[in-house]
């Protein structure tokens, strides 16, 4: 079939720009979507009277005909089509003749491809929302059966104080949930009809574009048509949010490379999640988290380029925007994947050393500032318990000592308000007991946010 345009033109595309113009080789994986977006605007030019009810019955046929075949696997979308919609207009238009010519009535391919991408996206949103969802489930059983396993808590790299495992465990659920959030947040910016813009100007055919919207779906519909064509910030939104939430993926996976090193052993890999190396034996390697981290800089990249691909692009519709598929196409199978990835590594794939994990806590100072609370509670200013509890840090490092192994009678040197019961205190399991202010480590608190989250995760 000859180009839609070429009665314009009059020498043929040059064969390698052809090619370099054309997007079918990506744009196919809107091929549904097209169709769908199709048979609603091909009902509405029925509905409006554009059509004749008996053309718009062969064009609604024609059209569920190509999407049968294609679901069968008898309709391969592909070169000579520039692209996804003219490929399927040409498919209609060999299916039912002369009728198929006019579907295009009433639209151009700036809103389509517009109504398609927004169709495509959100049921990717759907589906992301799910997968986290299954992912908050996994950290959630781990948390579940770790509310009393003990672990150190780190600032800048450095002991700081010990904490529940659960504790930390849920802080990730905290970070997953406002992924979900953004998610749909940008959902509702993509749940916005541009079909019906046309080009950019609207169109002097009579159509009804809220008949469409409600069709597909959509909440609302565009308001200014130029606007409608030209907008690119839902798939800018899109992957910002894919990208905060593999940060936080990456976050995880960063612990969890170094909680199965030799020098924290923390946990341990199963047999599940991870490879052994062509030379060395003995090693297992932490595939998945190292995967995950190395896949963020890639949507990292996707998100620069699609703020660069719209930086200084006039209104309204420009060739730029086909640059907008590829990096969102790629940021939702990649995020998708690593989300799956994670959920069964902390499923099947990673086991806690429990009891390294209390002996570390017995090694350190991190009950340092229990200490200067414990001062405090006998009516000490903070300030100058912690000077005094700085002072005891010093004179145990000098003598390689930990502050559980001094004796009441070096305790009270540095402060006579010290008794007995201060070894009571420095206890790790007492330390991480005592932390009972609302979001925080203590036990009491942990059980209460475990109870929330199955009710959230409707456990």
């Amino acid at each position: 079939m000859a180009k839609v345009w070429s009665k314009r033109f009059d020498n043929s595309l040059n064969p390698f720009i052809e090619e370099f113009n054309a997007s079918i080789g990506f744009d196919r994986k809107l091929i549904l979507e097209d169709l769908d977006c199709s048979i609603a605007h091909a009902k509405m030019l029925g509905k409006t009277k554009v059509l004749t009810s008996s053309e718009t019955l062969q064009i609604i046929n024609g059209l569920e005909k190509i999407k049968v075949d294609f679901l069968e696997g008898k309709f391969f979308p592909g070169p000579p089509s520039e692209d996804i919609h003219y490929c399927i207009e040409e498919k209609l238009i060999s299916l039912i003749g002369e009728t198929g010519k006019k579907l295009h009535t009433g639209r151009s391919r700036n809103d389509q491809v517009g109504t398609d991408i927004r169709l495509w996206l959100r049921k990717e949103i759907d589906n992301l929302d799910i997968l986290i969802t299954d992912l908050q489930k996994s950290f959630f059983k781990l948390a579940e059966t770790n509310i009393y396993t003990l672990i150190p808590g780190y600032t800048h790299m450095q002991r700081a104080q010990p904490l529940s495992l659960a504790h930390h465990l849920l802080a990730y659920l905290e970070m997953f949930q406002r992924d979900r959030e953004r998610f749909q947040e940008v959902r509702s910016r993509v749940n916005t009809s541009p079909l019906g813009a046309a080009a950019l100007a609207g169109t002097k055919i009579k159509i009804d574009r809220d008949f469409t919207a409600a069709e597909l779906g959509f909440e609302k519909i565009y308001k200014n048509s130029i606007d409608a064509v030209s907008d690119r910030d839902f798939c800018i939104e899109f992957v910002s949010a894919s990208a905060l939430a593999m940060s936080h993926l990456s976050k995880i996976s960063e612990e969890i490379i170094l909680w199965v090193t030799d020098e924290f052993s923390f946990a341990k890999l199963t047999d599940n999640c991870s490879t052994g190396s062509s030379l060395m034996p003995q090693k297992k390697n932490p595939d998945v988290p190292e995967l995950i981290r190395g896949k963020t800089g890639r949507v990292y990249g996707h998100l620069q380029a699609l703020l660069t691909m719209v930086k200084g692009v006039p209104l309204a519709y420009n060739k730029d925007f086909q640059e907008d598929k590829e990096p969102i196409f790629d940021t939702a199978e990649t995020i998708s994947s690593c989300i799956k990835a994670m959920t069964i590594l902390m499923n099947e794939g990673i086991e806690f050393n429990i009891q390294n994990l209390s002996d570390t806590v017995e090694k350190d100072f991190s009950n340092a500032t229990d200490l200067a609370d414990y001062l405090v509670g006998k009516k000490v200013p903070f300030r100058d318990a912690y000077q005094v509890v700085g002072e005891i840090v010093k004179y145990c490092s000098e003598r390689e000592m930990l502050l559980k192994n001094l004796k009441i009678d070096e305790f009270k040197k540095f402060h006579p308000k010290f008794d007995e019961d201060v070894f009571v205190d420095l206890q790790p399991l007492n330390v991480v007991k005592s932390r009972t202010s609302q979001g925080g480590t203590g036990f009491t608190q942990v059980e209460k946010e475990i109870n929330n989250w199955r009710k959230k995760l409707l456990f």
